[in-house]
């Protein structure tokens, strides 16, 4: 348990940092899943939800909750998935 008043405040500022990572991390999962679903279902929505994914995986990288080479593997792999299904 912290005993300074420095320490405690960090503990609370690494809870608050470590919610809104968690929620980054659970909204990029979220659509990546709905991506993949949309893209191997095929239809009109695949597009939509491989932008949307990709919009999200980049907003996380810009917030520092991805690394770049993890976020541009990701990206990289939808779209392998979209090229794929397009053909």
């Amino acid at each position: 348990m912290a005993n300074t008043k420095s320490a405690k405040k960090r503990i609370l500022i690494t809870g608050k940092k470590t919610m809104r990572n968690k929620m980054i991390k659970s909204r990029t999962k979220t659509a990546v899943k709905k991506a993949v679903a949309a893209i191997e279902g095929g239809g009109p929505q695949a597009q939509a939800a491989f932008i949307n994914a990709a919009s999200l995986i980049d907003k996380a990288k810009t917030k520092g909750v991805l690394h770049k080479n993890t976020a541009a593997r990701r990206k990289s792999r939808l779209a392998k998935m979209m090229n794929k299904t397009a053909q």
